[in-house]
């Protein structure tokens, strides 16, 4: 099997084959607009096109600076799921980001989550695959997902020179990037409606 990446080119079919799996892998709220997403690349984000055999397999869209590698979305087309384009994927990944911290953010585990199960297998995956907890989460769109990573925990100062521009294009939508220490699943339990520490 040979899996590669390669940077988007943004030609009118590709743009449109990224934009529909980017829709149908991602429900609204954890998904950041096409444009925006096509703004930010290639000067702070690296959006790779999975290919496998030559086809057109997944994308992943890498948000960078000098000290950390921020998998931000990653998607796998439907007939690939499941041949071992994910794994290969990811591996290409940790080589290409060789030097940074490489992470990512996933759902926590809520045995009340409709999706729970899916989120069990999405944390068990990325850990076959050499990602491990960091005991950190980080609030997106007021969203708390717990973050994995192939290096040691994520230091505030990193993840906010990281996001800060991400900040500057969504100020109408109040959207927040935020990040602290302590299980994800923790702090969705202490959370209430007058918390702002976030």
């Amino acid at each position: 099997m040979n899996v590669t990446l390669s940077q988007a080119s943004f030609g009118w079919a590709e743009m449109r084959w990224l934009n529909r799996l980017l829709v149908s892998a991602f429900p609204p709220e954890e998904r950041p607009p096409f444009y925006i997403l096509r703004l930010k690349a290639p000067k702070a984000a690296d959006w790779w096109l999975v290919r496998k055999d030559g086809q057109r397999a997944g994308f992943c869209y890498v948000v960078r600076n000098e000290k950390l590698a921020y998998l931000f979305l990653f998607a796998v087309a439907e007939g690939f799921r499941g041949r071992g384009v994910g794994g290969q994927t990811l591996r290409l990944l940790k080589e290409r980001y060789a030097g940074r911290n490489l992470f990512l953010a996933i759902e926590p585990i809520d045995s009340g989550a409709e999706n729970n199960a899916q989120r069990v297998r999405r944390k068990a995956f990325y850990e076959r695959n050499g990602f491990h907890p960091l005991r950190q989460w980080v609030n997106e769109a007021e969203i708390i997902f717990s973050l994995l990573g192939t290096g040691g925990q994520i230091i505030r100062a990193d993840y906010d020179a990281l996001m800060d521009g991400w900040r500057r294009l969504f100020p109408a939508y109040r959207v927040t990037f935020a990040i602290g220490d302590g299980e994800a699943e923790e702090r969705l339990s202490s959370l209430d409606e007058s918390d702002t520490d976030l």
